[in-house]
């Protein structure tokens, strides 16, 4: 089954040293993953200053600057795996270097019929 592995935390809770390592590590992370067969993708996410929010309501499009919701922490980045199971799913986020310092949402990704092959 695959899970998505949503990482949050303050966006600016890190310094620029903390963060670069936390990327070096995510890497050789997501590269020990990938030989356990278990890496489908991964990437931290620019800070929400430069997100934008769209939606649709009445047919009318809705634009706003800024991430769907203000909140303590934030989207940072994320992991697509591969895991047997929810157990496994848990063990590979608890490896997420991000997690010292945040919090690692897991969500089963609902596969459906009919998407392009990745």
């Amino acid at each position: 089954m695959k899970y998505m592995l949503l990482i949050y935390l303050e966006e600016n809770g890190l310094s620029e040293s903390e963060r670069a390592q936390c990327y070096r590590d995510s890497a050789a992370y997501a590269r020990q993953l990938a030989t356990s067969g278990s890496y489908l993708s991964a990437a931290p996410l620019h800070p929400t200053s430069t997100a934008t929010s769209v939606r649709v309501r009445e047919g009318k499009r809705l634009i706003t600057d800024g991430p769907f919701a203000e909140t303590r922490e934030q989207l940072g980045g994320f992991f697509l795996i591969e895991a047997e199971d929810l157990d496994r799913a848990i063990e590979i986020a608890g490896e997420i270097p991000a997690g010292r310092w945040g919090t690692v949402e897991i969500r089963p990704v609902l596969e459906i019929s009919g998407l392009p092959d990745a």
